[in-house]
């Protein structure tokens, strides 16, 4: 009996394994396979759900990724990593800030390391935050572990935590090194950026908004990314469905939809994750004034909530963008920032 049980567990462990390394390659549906073959062998691991859970938010299936994970945590409590993907999407997409705060309070419950304990507590800050309820976010910061932590993202969450909290000096010093690694991703370098513009060093915030340009360029799309084509009509029909004060102060503009802001506005110091710029400088051929929107694919889909609603969600991220910028100080600068984290 020992034998099949050992049979069984590393057959399963196969199976798991697989699926993650299939994640890893942009392989959703063979990841899927796997996974599935796991709930054939044992329909209670929660490894396997952990595992469909991620799969199915890789692709926008929200509501379908939640589930599984609430199915992990209910067959194993103590399943940290199910908990932290579980408050990461209740947070991020879903922003079901209350849920998110509860379920990290019960991993917090099950942390056993300084990793865990940052790892869980920047998630909760990060839902604080979303909340409004900056005190509360500030003392559990204060809480965290020093480190060093195993795992060397952790340097740039923490870091980049103390940055939304204006700490600015406590941020420098993790930002700056999880930047200085050779991997550094497009995220800590973009908060680098974000840094130094704060330290008022705009030379060096240009130079690593472009680099932030470039890795954003590179990174893989999303699964349930639309065709460029595609999402040129569900701009169109976003832009139609406006609020008419909106729809005439956009009356005759040029529209233009790409994926990235030009390396030459990002180097002017217009953020490289902005989802929108509304050029108010342009001329025509007869050299009469007109505004160009500039509408960036990438960008927007960073923001996109519900991937399986992304006509009401660009509809909503149009709206939001525009109605800020038509609503800022008259005296801001042509071409200012939009929002974008």
């Amino acid at each position: 009996m020992s034998e099949q049980n050992d049979g069984l567990m590393d057959r399963l462990s196969a199976h798991l394994d697989r699926g993650w390394e299939l994640v890893t390659q942009g392989d959703l549906i063979g990841a899927m396979a796997s996974a599935e073959q796991t709930l054939e062998l044992d329909g209670d691991s929660p490894d396997a759900h952990n595992l469909i859970g991620y799969i199915h938010a890789a692709n926008g299936n929200l509501d379908m990724a939640l589930e599984h994970y609430r199915q992990a945590i209910e067959l194993d409590e103590h399943y940290l990593e199910a908990m932290l993907n579980a408050a990461e999407l209740l947070i991020h997409p879903l922003g079901s800030f209350d849920e998110a705060i509860r379920v990290l309070d019960q991993a917090l419950e099950s942390c056993q390391t300084a990793d865990d304990i940052a790892d869980a507590s920047v998630l909760k800050v990060d839902a604080l935050l979303h909340q409004g309820d900056r005190a509360a976010a500030a003392e559990l910061l204060l809480g965290l572990p020093e480190g060093p932590f195993e795992n060397e993202q952790l340097d740039f969450l923490v870091g980049r935590a103390h940055f939304e909290l204006d700490q600015i000096d406590e941020a420098a010093v993790l930002i700056e090194r999880a930047a200085a690694r050779p991997d550094a991703s497009a995220d800590v370098i973009y908060y680098l950026g974000l840094l130094r513009d704060r330290q008022e060093r705009h030379a060096e915030a240009s130079l690593s908004f472009l680099k932030t340009r470039h890795l954003d360029g590179l990174a893989a799309r999303p699964p349930w990314a639309p065709s460029h084509a595609r999402f040129e009509k569900i701009v169109q029909a976003a832009l139609r469905d406006l609020p008419e004060e909106l729809a005439q102060r956009l009356e005759g503009n040029l529209i233009m939809v790409t994926d990235l802001p030009g390396l030459e506005v990002v180097a002017e110091g217009v953020d490289p994750r902005t989802p929108l710029l509304l050029d108010e400088l342009a001329t025509t051929s007869g050299g009469e004034e007109q505004r160009r929107l500039f509408v960036y694919q990438r960008n927007i889909e960073r923001l996109i909530r519900h991937p399986l609603e992304i006509q009401e969600n660009v509809q909503e991220i149009l709206q939001r963008e525009l109605d800020a910028h038509f609503k800022r100080p008259s005296e801001a600068p042509p071409g200012a920032k939009f929002s974008s984290h």
